[in-house]
């Protein structure tokens, strides 16, 4: 029996009930027929009518059931949609035999009691948001249930600055009594990173990532209080591993192309990375009133220092063919207390309380699919970084400071498992960095 007869069994039965009571009182009405066999007649008919009504209550039962079940299995073609693979879309064919299947497993006769289009596309109103190109830390897209995804990464972030420090007063306009220090500071940093996520449920996924930093730092300026007429050029540099980061995430809705998909994001940084308290700084005594010495450390930090927690809100709105996304974002450093700088010779000048500015982060982008393997991205990434304290009041000369990026981004799906994905940014303000460079290739499982 094929899937259109199954579908329209509940109404021909219906119909054959009526037709069978209408050939019934035909033959009662017939003149021919006599007295007894009239009763005879009327009392069947009325066993038939009860019999026939009875059909009628388990057919419409029958239809409730079905209707139920029904709607069960386009819930579970939604699902499977938003399930694809990263890099494919929800109007693949797999998405749409992947659910039939899994439904009749679970109950092998509801494809027979109603059954289901296989290879049509789903309805624009359950198609999950495509697969763009990864601007921000913030994927788009969360790992299936039990789908592993290993991402190894390399970034590449350049900055230069110039800094000037005037050590005294002026008397009129372009004559300044004391000591000028002027630096030129370029900063180099490579950052290569592993990081591995699993989707928990269809909804619900965790990462985790180690980073490992090589950092390079060149200062070209004059030693503060020396008198020196000549430029010196101060080169420092580290390596080790990074900061140590795990993220959790969940889907907050079920977004359509009506209503943005919504998801929410809990980050925890470590402090693994060798801090900035822990390196040797260039100074002889102190660094507070820096008597000599350049105050720059003589080994380069690959980590804050600080344990960081940012909660986050990430949306993805799908406007064929277009995909708007963006996030909004609170890091908080924690404080550290009882804490010490060492300076040259070993000596500890201590600190006390300090902590890092607070972090308030947003961002927002566009990526468009150019087609079934390529697309293209474009964002601007913004962080308010707060004042830094020690011991509760602002450290002298810690202002709030504002990065901004301009990112582009560029991706290729290999294979149905492995995407290529390369980034471009352009640091907006003086405080960011002047170009970031960043290829990930995320790999699925």
């Amino acid at each position: 029996m094929n899937n259109k007869s199954l579908r329209h069994r509940p109404a021909a039965l219906l119909a054959y009930s009526t037709l069978a009571l209408s050939s019934a009182a035909v033959q009662a009405q017939s003149p021919s027929a006599s007295p007894e066999s009239s009763g005879a007649q009327i009392e069947s008919l009325q066993q038939q009518l009860t019999e026939q009504g009875r059909q009628i209550e388990t057919l419409k039962r029958i239809t409730t059931e079905q209707e139920k079940k029904y709607q069960a299995l386009r819930r579970a073609l939604r699902q499977q949609a938003r399930d694809t693979q990263p890099g494919e879309t929800a109007q693949g064919e797999n998405a749409e035999q992947a659910a039939p299947n899994a439904q009749a497993e679970q109950n092998p006769t509801d494809t027979e009691q109603h059954p289901v289009q296989v290879g049509a596309a789903p309805s624009q109103e359950s198609q999950a948001p495509v697969e763009v190109p990864r601007l921000f830390e913030q994927p788009g897209i969360l790992t299936p249930k039990g789908k592993f995804v290993f991402e190894p990464s390399l970034e590449y972030s350049y900055s230069s600055n110039n800094r000037v420090a005037l050590i005294g007063y002026t008397i009129i306009p372009a004559l300044v009594i004391g000591l000028i220090d002027v630096q030129q500071v370029k900063d180099s940093i490579l950052t290569g990173a592993l990081t591995g996520r699993y989707g928990l449920t269809n909804r619900m996924e965790v990462e985790a990532k180690i980073p490992y930093v090589y950092r390079s730092d060149s200062s070209v300026g004059r030693e503060l209080n020396t008198g020196s007429a000549t430029d010196s050029v101060f080169n420092s540099s580290g390596k080790a591993i990074g900061d140590v980061e795990v993220t959790a995430r969940y889907q907050l809705n079920e977004g359509s192309a009506t209503k943005p998909y919504l998801i929410g994001s809990l980050r925890f940084k470590s402090r693994t990375g060798k801090d900035p308290f822990e390196v040797v700084t260039d100074c002889l005594t102190s660094c507070v009133g820096n008597p000599g010495g350049t105050g720059l450390p003589t080994t380069q930090p690959t980590g804050s220092g600080f344990y960081l927690l940012q909660p986050a809100l990430t949306w993805l709105f799908q406007s064929d063919p277009a995909v708007f996304f963006g996030t909004f974002s609170y890091a908080h450093n924690f404080a550290r207390n009882n804490v010490s700088l060492t300076v040259l010779g070993g000596q500890q000048e201590f600190l006390g309380t300090v902590k890092a500015g607070d972090i308030i982060g947003a961002n927002f982008g566009m990526g468009l699919a150019l087609n079934d393997r390529t697309a293209f991205s474009v964002g601007v990434d913004l962080n308010s970084v707060g004042r830094t304290l020690q011991n509760g009041a602002p450290v002298t000369g810690s202002v709030r400071v504002v990065l901004a990026k301009l990112l582009f981004g560029f991706s290729y799906r290999y294979s149905d498992k492995t995407t290529l994905n390369f980034t471009v940014g352009a640091g907006l303000t003086r405080d960011t960095p002047d170009l970031t460079l960043n290829l990930r290739i995320p790999l699925s499982f």
